[in-house]
């Protein structure tokens, strides 16, 4: 299935040996059916000449951030009227200095000032020498991008300019070719469908300044509202209290306790295709919350007693309204019985999956950007090696799609859809 034809795509060369290969990227690309425009530096310019690009475009190619009079678009900047009209744009070559101002915003170039702009997918493949891939700031950087929301193509291990042998090769058209045609495809996947998601610890409040909480930084269910974005779903984010920015092109709800949770996913889950419960709800909330401050000095005995009483449990409830054809999906942290408990909680709350992670494992569970999940459907577990959180929500979306693809074909024979 081929998602690049007609899609317009933005290709930006930087200063590197590895500009050739964008010749080839371009070359492919439009035999695969895209419309292509190319926005270059001017180092990149010493590499290869823009009216190769240009020939193979049949557009000017992006040189100057300053275009000569008369050649500004009537409705706006010209860059500003690039980045509209692009689907994506991948930087291919991308040199550790143009992928450092990206990480820092800095708009200083025809290339860059486009890139800051868009507002599709933005691909990076970064090209360096190994030294320069190993400079600390590199991975910094990279890190930087990623939380942006822009995919980065790894590079690969060979032999460099420099003559040494090590990780810094662009990687190769073909694969950056098949990296954008499975995002189109991947962005087409779940249009139409609603998919709600929660994410975040709750809040709940002994005094004004005081209350029960837990370390969830809500990474794990931001990183899936993204995914479920950019595979074309209408998100709605519940969010409880974390220091993460709203996610662009998604609905955010921010509440604080279990019972504002509760109440924000009662009025969207009839509506969602897809619910994942990722976040990290409390237990047990105060009985009594106090309207004022409680003083340590005017404690009986210097001694604090909090009655406690059940939070509503908000993933029960959704498996027990849960709709035909709905896909349910909650999460199980534990420190011991890990599969155990993960599939008594899918069976108990009526769960299609449950994403079951360590609690104990160092770069597993709260606050850390990684994640070592275990996947557990009826049919089945999944054990997934340690990766980033985005990277781990795409995992945990191409297994709910082959579940929505069962769903649909259980229906469809249900209702005689099929001879």
């Amino acid at each position: 299935m081929s998602g690049l034809n007609g899609k317009k795509i933005i290709i930006g060369i930087t200063g590197s040996i590895a500009a050739y290969k964008g010749v080839i990227l371009a070359r492919e690309l439009v035999r695969r059916g895209s419309v292509i425009r190319v926005a270059m530096t001017d180092a990149a310019s010493h590499f290869i000449t823009p009216l190769t690009f240009a020939s193979i475009s049949k557009h000017p190619v992006a040189l100057n951030m300053y275009p000569p009079a008369g050649a500004e678009p009537a409705n706006g900047s010209w860059h500003i009227e690039w980045a509209l009209w692009a689907d994506a744009m991948v930087i291919a070559p991308a040199t550790a200095s143009t992928i450092a101002k990206l990480a820092v915003g800095l708009s200083d170039n025809a290339l860059t000032v486009i890139a800051t702009a868009m507002r599709g997918k933005v691909f990076v493949a970064p090209a360096m020498d190994s030294d320069m891939h190993n400079y600390p700031a590199f991975d910094r950087n990279i890190a930087t991008l990623r939380s942006f929301g822009m995919e980065v193509i790894p590079s690969e291990r060979g032999e460099l300019a420099s003559g040494l042998v090590g990780v810094g090769r662009m990687a190769e058209p073909d694969a950056i070719v098949n990296t954008l045609n499975a995002h189109f495809v991947r962005s087409a996947s779940l249009a139409d469908r609603t998919v709600l998601i929660t994410a975040g610890p709750t809040y709940e409040p002994i005094d004004p300044v005081r209350f029960i909480g837990n370390h969830s930084s809500g990474k794990m269910g931001y990183a899936l509202a993204e995914e479920a974005r950019d595979r074309g779903a209408r998100v709605i984010l519940v969010s409880g209290p974390t220091s993460l920015p709203d996610p662009s092109g998604i609905t955010t709800i921010r509440v604080s306790t279990a019972a504002e949770m509760g109440t924000a996913v009662d009025l969207c889950s009839d509506d969602a295709d897809i619910v994942i419960a990722a976040a990290a709800v409390a237990d047990f909330t105060p009985v009594d919350v106090s309207r004022d401050k409680l003083k340590r000095r005017e404690l009986a005995g210097d001694e604090l007693r909090v009655t406690l009483q059940p939070t509503r449990d908000i993933l029960r409830s959704l498996g027990e309204r849960k709709r035909a054809g709905q896909i349910l999906v909650g999460f199980a942290l534990e420190t011991s019985a890990l599969i155990e408990s993960a599939r008594e909680k899918m069976v108990e709350k009526n769960c299609d999956m449950i994403v079951a992670n360590p609690a104990n494992e160092p770069g597993a569970g709260f606050s850390a950007d990684t994640n070592r999940v275990t996947l557990v459907t009826a049919s089945g577990e999944r054990e997934l090696p340690s990766m980033t959180k985005r990277a781990c929500a795409f995992e945990i979306f191409e297994r709910i799609e082959e579940l929505a693809s069962g769903e649909r074909r259980t229906a469809a024979v249900e209702h005689g859809w099929y001879g």
